[in-house]
């Protein structure tokens, strides 16, 4: 039978024997390259089958149709007369070097198409979700000398919790404090800041208490929920999602506690190939111990201011008993004025002595213990480096025998088995310690930077609130004085005590009654006071202004607000302070004349 008609009609179907045909050198899919047609061309062969040489058949036993030679597909097709087996070769390669370009254009048209790579197997990359974790405190509740309760609000889209949103969590401060110390224990590579206090210096139940426990639970927060290596610790889980009350389920400990952690720091460190590290851990213990004995210097201070005031209200009381016995009018009514004004000066040293304590003290407390935390930090990394050394020792040490082993002349299989298996023990064991170490150092040198940056930021800003408050208690306490000053000039004719001790009384004396602390500023500075921004670092403990009903009498009243004095010394002295504020102020012009009219 003639299958060339066929052939002829239909080139590119399929072989009658190809299903015959075993086809043992056809090319495997694993080869095939990732871009090629799913259905492979029929005219395309392997290298394996071009490299062959063509068998050479007689013309009298040649068939006339298709047939196999060797497990090979051929193709021998009825040539009419005249006609090579070149010239018939010629349009099936043609066809093949079509179906390529085509391929090619195909190729080259889906690249430039920018929708046309999923009909081509090409896979975009998988874009990685960027987990979020934010918690806000809403309120804090005060039962009495009980644990404080935090109250807060959860966000996350973290897959390890049941929601994306949790409202009106309520945490006591201790339960902060267990959750900071797994934290600490079961992530070695990164620094977790101390938990802030409960109660401030300021006193439980005041705003200024409340405000500022609220700000530093939400600090701790924001950072904790920050960062990459704690947020996704399991413990964030349950503490979150518990419905009644937190507890560590997995406890951790230190890697080295009690009497060995003290023996392992009196060694020298190990050796350390990241010196920003190494120089580290000294710079953060002189700063733990310098905060520490800063705080407890300020502690000294603060009791003294106290002590201070206290001694003041009781030197005023008895000033102010002595006008019963004194029969000068003017004296007995300076006693009485300067009785008061020392009171309430002692009230705001003693004032002065809380806000001391709250915006350095508490500060300086806080940083110290945070301090702590990120040196014991450090420590655990010198103790994973000694445990890195001493496993590099054993490993080394178990090569060591199994090559002792090696060479000896008599060998039992158990012992064989045996150094085979400690080798391999030490050697996966100072991989994961040498794993474990590079991951550990790699996390704390960002931690390091973070830790250095936002300390500095919260010193600076508790140094700056420490000094303006500071500025401002002096200066109202210097205006509080300033009061006074009419009623003791106003004892006599002569000008009272304000000339006492002086034997040269010159002809004309100039009297200057302008504060030295008015609304454009200081006398001595002529950079203008800004009370926004002091208004905003004084706390509600101060306290109010002079318990005086007469003053609105006497020259030298202080216009109130609030029970808070003004800058000023009242209406009547700032109207006569217009009128000599110029020659008043001190300044180069005239501080020779100033010196030439005054006597010492």
């Amino acid at each position: 039978m003639d299958y060339s008609a066929a052939i002829e009609s239909d080139p590119a179907g399929q072989s009658p024997w190809g299903s015959a045909s075993p086809r043992a050198q056809r090319t495997p899919f694993a080869g095939a390259a990732p871009d090629s047609p799913t259905t492979p061309s029929r005219h395309a062969t392997s290298d394996s089958q071009t490299s062959l040489p063509e068998p050479t058949i007689p013309a009298d036993q040649a068939p006339a149709n298709h047939g196999t030679f060797n497990g090979q597909q051929t193709q021998v097709d009825a040539l009419p007369e005249g006609s090579s087996p070149e010239a018939a070769k010629q349009p099936a390669q043609a066809q093949i070097e079509n179906q390529h370009a085509q391929h090619a254009s195909q190729q080259q048209q889906a690249q430039q198409r920018p929708g046309a790579a999923r009909y081509h197997s090409a896979r975009q990359p998988r874009q990685v979700p960027q987990y979020k974790l934010q918690a806000k405190v809403t309120a804090l509740e005060r039962t009495g000398r009980k644990d404080p309760v935090l109250r807060f609000d959860v966000y996350t889209n973290l897959p390890k919790f049941r929601t994306t949103q949790f409202r009106d969590v309520r945490r006591t401060h201790s339960e902060f404090v267990k959750l900071a110390e797994h934290l600490i224990s079961s992530n070695p590579e990164a620094m977790v800041p101390a938990v802030p206090p409960a109660l401030t210096s300021a006193g439980a139940g005041t705003d200024e208490d409340e405000a500022r426990v609220k700000g530093s639970i939400q600090r701790w927060l924001n950072y904790v929920c920050s960062n990459d290596v704690l947020m996704r610790d399991e413990e964030m889980v349950f503490f979150v999602e518990s419905d009644f009350g937190y507890s560590p389920v997995v406890r951790m400990k230190q890697p080295a506690t009690g009497v060995r952690r003290k023996v392992l720091k009196q060694f020298a460190p190990p050796p350390d190939d990241t010196p920003e590290l190494h120089f580290a851990r000294p710079v953060v213990k002189a700063f733990y111990l310098g905060t520490l004995d800063a705080a407890q210097r300020l502690d000294k201070v603060v009791k003294a201011r106290r002590g201070l005031g206290l001694a003041e209200t009781a030197l005023g009381e008895k000033l102010a008993q002595m006008h019963v016995q004194e029969t000068h009018p003017g004296l007995s009514h300076a006693y009485r004025k300067l009785g008061r004004i020392v009171q309430t000066c002692g009230d705001y040293h003693a004032a002065q002595g809380t806000g001391e304590a709250t915006t350095l003290g508490d500060s300086l407390n806080y940083h110290s213990a945070d301090a702590f935390i990120v040196k014991e930090t450090l420590t655990n990394r010198h103790i994973l480096l000694r445990e890195l050394v001493q496993a590099e020792a054993a490993r080394k040490s178990k090569e060591t025998a199994a090559n002792r082993l090696k060479m000896s002349t008599s060998i039992k299989r158990d012992k064989v088995e045996e150094a085979i298996t400690q080798l391999d023990e030490a050697a996966q064991a100072e991989s994961f310690l040498r794993s474990k170490t590079q991951r550990v150092t790699g996390n704390l040198l960002i931690e390091k930077r973070r830790w250095f940056d936002r300390t500095s930021n919260d010193v600076l800003g508790s140094i700056r609130e420490y000094v303006l408050r500071q500025i401002e208690t002096e200066r109202r306490t210097l205006a509080t004085l300033e009061t006074v000053r009419p009623d003791i000039r106003s004892i006599d004719a002569s000008g009272g005590l304000s000339r006492l001790g002086r034997e040269h009384h010159p002809n004309t004396r100039r009297v200057s009654m302008a504060s030295s602390q008015t609304v454009k500023g200081d006398a001595w500075s002529g950079v203008a006071r800004s009370r926004d921004a002091l208004s905003r670092s004084m706390s509600g403990s101060f306290v109010g202004g002079i318990p005086e009903g007469e003053e609105a009498s006497n020259g030298g009243s202080t216009a109130t607000e609030g029970n808070r004095p003004r800058s000023g010394t009242g209406n009547a002295s700032l109207k006569s302070a217009k009128e000599d504020e110029d020659n008043d102020r001190v300044d180069a012009k005239n501080a020779a004349s100033r010196l030439a009219q005054s006597t010492f």
